[in-house]
């Protein structure tokens, strides 16, 4: 799988910056008032894994197709 330049580097900020920063925002604002966020942060971070393969994946092939 091959995607352009532009989608990659928006998915790797997502990915590396935005996606961790909404788990802690999430769990923290949890904790102060007292709601379970465990369902909501396993589902991000899933997707955020899945997300991540695919995009890893992305890498090697641009790679690969450039040496």
């Amino acid at each position: 799988m091959k995607m352009s330049n532009k989608v990659y580097n928006i998915l790797k900020y997502a990915l590396m910056m935005f996606i961790p920063a909404v788990i802690t925002l999430i769990g923290t604002l949890g904790k102060i008032y007292n709601f379970d966020t465990e369902t909501i942060i396993l589902t991000i971070s899933a997707i955020a894994t899945f997300v991540g393969a695919i995009t890893g994946i992305s890498n090697v092939n641009y790679n690969k197709n450039n040496k």
